[in-house]
């Protein structure tokens, strides 16, 4: 699966990350010693699910490194077009390309097997996009000071993922919707009025749960999508704000300071993951084990028995007649 980062974007004085940046990329923003982008192009040359990663807003001068094939496309002017062209590269690559990974250049502490477990998780079935949400826990476990911006849903608070998945047609279909939808990307609440004032209202009462928004959306715009829930928070924390980009600064600093750390949080995770089902397994062997035990407790027992039967009844030596 090819990747598009999309990188284009350069402040306007108004943002609040404008003096950071001294009119250059938000994606070229230091981080801990890179570029910010350079983060995300390490874990994308890292996953074994990618393909080739597709660059849009920079060129070769930037002088940026992926283990990857790397492709350059220049900044289109809007963020629709920059995907298309972006879902173009892709096929004139690959005709027979049916899905991308559309990934934002300002998440700097994702990581290779969190690219993977996307590309894993969403291919279980054959839907036209895979939007990822993060729960307000998770993030705020992972990132207490991150201070997201979050969904009100019924059934929980959620954010949204800087990296998704999306089939291919997705870049030929209903654009028009698409162009509201990304241009109010930081609105929730005028992303659901471009949907449907019913859901618009939902939304504001908190009465919709997550499968009713991609129920809701799926319907509105004539496609199949389904909602990804991550368990790491790191693909949904991106740079917006000045506090954001010093708390990734910090954490990255700090990783590269202490890897052997990083790789224990990385298997911490990996174990909560998967400790729903070891539980089941790790009881059975449990049993086993101590049945096993039991059975050979009782042979030693029986043995033992038999040794001191045949001392006990052993018939005393008759003696020699001379």
């Amino acid at each position: 699966m090819d990747a598009i980062v999309t990188a284009g974007g350069i402040p306007n004085p108004e943002d609040p990350l404008y003096s950071f940046l001294k009119g250059d990329a938000k994606a070229l923003v230091d981080v801990a010693g890179k570029p910010m982008i350079q983060w995300v192009l390490d874990a994308l040359g890292d996953a074994k699910h990618v393909k080739n990663v597709i660059v849009i807003g920079l060129s070769p001068k930037n002088t940026l490194t992926c283990k990857k094939p790397l492709h350059y496309i220049s900044n289109q002017g809007r963020m629709l077009s920059n995907i298309v062209a972006g879902v173009k590269r892709s096929l004139e690559l690959d005709k027979k390309s049916k899905y991308v990974l559309i990934v934002s250049s300002d998440i700097p502490a994702l990581k290779a097997h969190m690219v993977d477990w996307l590309v894993e998780e969403s291919m279980q079935t054959k839907d036209d996009l895979y939007y990822g949400v993060c729960a307000r826990e998770v993030m705020e476990k992972r990132f207490p000071e991150s201070k997201r911006t979050y969904t009100k849903l019924k059934d929980m608070h959620v954010c949204g993922s800087d990296i998704n998945v999306a089939h291919v047609r997705m870049a030929t279909e209903h654009l028009d919707m698409w162009e509201q939808l990304i241009g109010n990307r930081k609105s929730p609440l005028k992303q659901a009025g471009i949907i449907g004032f019913g859901t618009a209202f939902s939304l504001l009462t908190g009465g919709l749960t997550l499968e009713d928004a991609v129920t809701r959306v799926s319907q509105r715009i004539g496609i199949k999508a389904r909602a990804i829930q991550w368990q790491y928070a790191e693909p949904c924390m991106d740079v917006d704000k000045p506090h954001q980009l010093e708390i990734l600064r910090a954490d990255l600093a700090k990783a590269q300071r202490n890897p052997a750390r990083l790789a224990e949080r990385f298997q911490r995770n990996e174990r909560g993951k998967a400790s729903a089902k070891p539980k089941t397994a790790a009881k059975k062997m449990k049993k086993t084990t101590a049945a096993t035990m039991k059975k050979k407790s009782g042979a030693v027992k029986k043995v033992a028995a038999l040794k001191v039967a045949r001392t006990k009844f052993k018939p005393k030596a008759t003696p020699r007649r001379r």
